[in-house]
């Protein structure tokens, strides 16, 4: 069997390792394209502000000369020194339906990475947690969100046949909207809203959404912390993000919560759900796909939801109620029917928690894989 395993060295080859599943999921109903030239930036080392503090290679597999698989290996020195341990980290893995072009993809990753004296292989995880991670183990039969990842059902088998072992799951949920906002939550926001003085911060246009930006992202940060596969980000890399999730973001998507000092408690961020129309867009903003999805952006009964977060020193005071009260609000001025969540630590019942009052149904389920290397 001819596999050959060739580094990405030259923007050819990048684009050729962006471009690789869609041909790999041409026709697929489920699958949701990026932007090419989004994926450029993300990619390139002298694009991504994660360089300065970690490191990647790419790799493509060819078998009769045409790619059949693709995989990146990834080193963070700041996931590194908040685990205390050398783990690397592997993703932008897809692969055809051949357990050998699996193999030897992983292969060449775990190589590279003992070489580099890693002690431990996790993945599919990206840069930071704000890049696509885990692996579909459950939901193949449900379109994906722009923030996901999509992969056949074949995917996670062969990672356990090369002896990768689950590490965490996540779960997904399509959330309903209800015939009115429930009585339990408006009760305690109201509550809350009068005894500490919080209130929704009005964002009307993205320059007040820049401006308030980094100290968003250092809340995010905060409340985050000390979930899995979270690390410290750089002021670069929050520029990044922001200019990044800005496009996609409707400011009355938004419910962010001040204090009456006017610093921000609490978030939570929704953007409508843009997956079909990344579908007729196939990778490309223009000329055609910035029309999808400006339509998407106007006219949608569906949302995902990005972030949600209550300052650590301040969880448990009710403040969430507030939280969900405004996107509630936010959800029936704009005719929304449906809410699916990205991925959540099955361990995280605090968010969990917030869905019981709503009728739901998982539908995802995504892993992270892990290998010690010996």
């Amino acid at each position: 069997m001819n596999i050959k395993i060739k580094e990405v060295t030259t923007n050819r080859d990048l684009r050729n390792f962006i471009k690789f599943p869609f041909k790999l999921y041409k026709n697929n109903k489920f699958w949701v394209p990026p932007i090419i030239s989004e994926e450029m930036k993300v990619l390139q080392k002298d694009k991504n502000p994660f360089f300065e503090v970690g490191e990647a290679k790419y790799f493509l597999a060819y078998k009769n000369k045409k790619i059949v698989g693709r995989i990146a290996g990834i080193i963070s020195d700041p996931y590194i020194e908040k685990l205390g341990k050398k783990y690397g980290r592997f993703g932008w893995i897809d692969f055809i339906d051949d357990f050998e072009v699996s193999k030897k993809l992983l292969f060449e990753i775990e190589k590279w990475m003992k070489s580099k004296g890693m002690i431990a292989l996790q993945g599919p995880l990206g840069f930071t947690n704000f890049d696509s991670q885990g692996m579909l183990v459950e939901g193949f039969k449900e379109i994906d969100t722009v923030a996901g990842i999509y992969n056949f059902s074949y995917y996670p088998k062969y990672l356990e046949l090369c002896n990768y072992k689950k590490d965490v799951d996540w779960i997904e949920f399509i959330i309903k909207k209800p015939s009115k906002i429930p009585e339990k939550i408006l009760k305690i926001a109201n509550y809350v809203e009068k005894k500490y003085g919080y209130k929704k911060l009005e964002i009307k246009n993205k320059k007040v959404m820049k401006y308030y930006g980094q100290e968003l992202f250092k809340l995010i940060e905060m409340t985050y912390k000390d979930n899995f596969g979270v690390m410290k980000y750089t002021s670069k890399q929050v520029d990044m993000y922001i200019e990044k999730f800005i496009s996609f973001i409707k400011m009355n998507y938004i419910a962010i919560i001040i204090d009456k000092h006017e610093k921000i408690v609490a978030f939570g961020i929704t953007m409508p759900f843009l997956s079909k129309a990344f579908q007729k867009a196939k990778g490309h903003f223009f000329p055609f796909g910035i029309f999808h999805i400006i339509k998407a952006m106007k006219k949608n009964d569906k949302v995902e939801f990005l972030l949600v977060g209550v300052d650590p020193k301040l969880q448990g005071n009710g403040i969430n109620s507030i939280i969900f009260k405004e996107l509630m609000t936010i959800f029936f001025k704009n005719n929304i029917l449906y809410g699916e969540t990205n991925a959540e630590l099955e361990s995280n019942n605090k968010i969990q928690n917030q869905w019981k009052l709503f009728e739901k149904r998982q539908h995802k389920r995504r892993r992270c894989y892990i290998k010690k290397l010996a």
